[in-house]
């Protein structure tokens, strides 16, 4: 019988699942966020949790402990040099986990698993990267619009043009000034 028995096998055997945990929580130290499927990112947090937790002392025998896990240097020194001191005062919930819906292919459960400190959008950094905008030519039609009091209707010659016409002739004029020459601008 399986009493207490937490630990999810995700259908692998022992080596397997320790290999495939340890190289997604060092993709995860690299990288940040990654994309799995719920269950593995479950399994996941339990996994690099306790980690995190150890790399808040930076000693010689938290980083074997830490190594013996991971097995792999860069993502160790990522951890101890950025990802410690930035989590430092936190005492535990390091990472969270984001459902985006289902895959097409099996129809499994996806979520986006990162660390709770280095997600911008959330923390408030998204607006600072928004402040730049890009300036667009079509901007001094606007301007020209304003001067223009417009009307619904305005006859030309017998026919009466509706408002859907005149953009489109006024987007004609615009594409026929764009197409000139540079010389035949600084004759007039």
């Amino acid at each position: 019988m399986r009493h207490s028995r937490v630990i999810n096998h995700l259908g692998r055997t022992s080596s397997h699942r320790k290999a495939m945990l340890a190289n997604m929580a060092s993709s995860l130290i690299m990288h940040k966020r990654i994309t799995t499927t719920t269950v593995k990112a479950k399994a996941l947090k339990t996994f690099v949790e306790p980690l995190i937790t150890k790399s808040k002392e930076d000693s010689t025998h938290s980083r074997r402990i830490v190594f013996s896990y991971l097995k792999d240097k860069t993502a160790v020194s990522e951890l101890f040099r950025e990802i410690s001191p930035k989590v430092g005062d936190r005492p535990g919930g390091y990472t969270r986990i984001l459902k985006i819906g289902n895959r097409l292919g099996d129809n499994a459960e996806m979520c986006i698993l990162e660390l709770v400190d280095y997600n911008e959008a959330m923390l408030g950094g998204g607006e600072a990267a928004k402040g730049k905008t890009t300036r667009r030519r079509r901007s001094s039609k606007k301007k020209t619009e304003a001067v223009v009091p417009e009307k619904t209707e305005k006859t030309v010659g017998a026919k009466p043009v509706n408002e859907k016409s005149k953009k489109t002739e006024e987007s004609a004029s615009e594409t026929a000034e764009t197409n000139e020459d540079p010389g035949t601008e600084e004759e007039k």
